[in-house]
């Protein structure tokens, strides 16, 4: 992997390198790398104009779009780290965790119904910014008669001219890869809502990783169907774009009309999600005439793959190959099937470790179980979390260390059993 460290960097020799490489497609729009990396730069020195310092949180709240992939990038130019938030969040649940990570600026989109989240919230004092769209403008004028702190995303950008370039750019290039770059809500290994702690070295090597094994290139188109909320939307699907120069082709709300589309006209050739949504693919096939011969990679996610799926999905769509993989929120990702792997080791497995991840399975004591005994699975490399955000209790129930941090430990709470290859075969809880 090169030697970027930090998501910053890593945009910043991409566009530099590959400035005209398109990133982003979404219908008729097209943003190159030079494009997202002006634009979250511009954006960027409006968060710092406002006051965002490094370390601050800043929470991004709406449906995957272009805006929310400037957004995040200029978070993470500006020093801060991102907590993202579910477009399915209620208000409340929104607020919940904007209190619980200390944001206090929040930018908002759409919901999945067109309606602007902002509305949603109750009162929040400890937020000081709240960023909407343009459109809202009546909103905004109303809140400013009331006192409250809104502004539009024209406004927030043309903030930046209060900063100076190489203030901001100094920013940027300040951020180091052991600082924490996003804080991901998840039920995780404890059950209970928590906020994932990682930082920017863990996800650049996680998912440099995972989108060499899936072979992600500048000539795939990837339509991003998992929220950018989830840290299958966000690091594997947007950062893994930017990290490969592929095309991310944004989804705001999932509909199988709109998927068909984007791999007929749109010529997608990368597709992840559950067995359920091959199994609507095969359906739509069947229904209708669509032109799937752009596809040529499919991700399953940590789940039994019928073989008779891979094998219709080979014929019918012309595949090259399909990956199964498992990942958790506090542990990026952990296992992948290979090139080469036979159907059975797909459909059963999800693979062997991935470079920089040991994998054990242990029994109730914490002893190492025997190939092919089930036991929970206990996990050690650069991709454990730092923990959970304002939480030690619960960070101490999931990861052991001691001084060493080569030896941390992630009790993730699933079991599994690993075969004599060394393939996995993750267990509901």
């Amino acid at each position: 992997m090169p030697g970027w460290g930090t998501l910053p960097r890593m945009l910043r020799d991409q566009a530099a390198r590959h400035p005209f490489s398109t990133v982003i497609v979404d219908g008729d729009t097209r943003m190159t790398m030079a494009e997202l990396r002006a634009a979250a730069a511009v954006t960027a020195r409006g968060l710092i104009a406002l006051g965002v310092r490094p370390g601050d949180r800043v929470a991004l709240w709406g449906v995957n779009d272009p805006s929310w992939a400037v957004h995040a990038f200029a978070v993470w130019d500006a020093g801060a780290v991102l907590v993202p938030l579910s477009p399915r969040y209620k208000g409340i649940e929104a607020a919940a965790l904007i209190e619980k990570t200390g944001a206090r600026t929040l930018i908002t989109g759409d919901g999945p119904d067109g309606t602007p989240l902002a509305r949603l919230l109750p009162p929040l004092p400890g937020l000081r910014h709240l960023v909407v769209p343009d459109r809202e403008q009546r909103e905004v004028a109303e809140a400013r008669a009331e006192g409250r702190a809104l502004l539009g995303v024209a406004e927030l950008r043309a903030r930046g001219v209060e900063v100076e370039e190489r203030v901001a750019e100094e920013r940027a290039l300040g951020v180091r890869p052991d600082d924490l770059c996003e804080i991901m809500s998840t039920s995780g290994t404890t059950g209970t809502p928590k906020g994932v702690m990682l930082d920017h070295a863990q996800v650049l090597r996680g998912y440099w990783d995972w989108s060499e094994i899936v072979t992600l290139d500048e000539h795939d188109r990837y339509p991003a169907i998992a929220p950018f909320s989830h840290g299958f939307g966000l690091n594997a699907g947007l950062v893994a774009c930017v990290l490969r120069r592929a095309a991310m082709m944004p989804i705001r709300v999932f509909t199988p009309d709109a998927l068909m589309s984007l791999i007929s006209a749109g010529r997608a050739s990368v597709l992840a999600g559950p067995p359920t949504l091959f199994y609507r693919l095969l359906d739509e096939l069947d229904r209708g005439e669509w032109d799937v011969s752009s596809l040529r990679v499919a991700i399953c996610g940590a789940a039994a793959v019928p073989p008779a799926l891979i094998t219709r999905l080979v014929e019918r769509v012309g595949l090259e190959r399909m990956i199964n993989a498992y990942g958790l929120m506090e542990g990026t990702v952990v296992s992948m099937t290979r090139a080469g792997d036979p159907v059975e080791v797909i459909a059963s497995t999800t693979g062997r470790p991935v470079p920089g991840i040991e994998v054990r399975i242990v029994d109730d004591c914490g002893l190492e179980v025997a190939a092919g005994k089930r036991g929970e699975i206990l996990q050690r490399g650069y991709g454990v979390m730092r923990g959970y955000w304002d939480d030690p209790e619960r960070s101490a129930e999931a990861v052991a260390f001691l001084i060493n941090p080569e030896i941390w430990r992630l009790l993730t709470g699933r079991r599994s059993s690993i075969s004599s290859t060394g393939s996995m075969s993750p267990l509901p809880r």
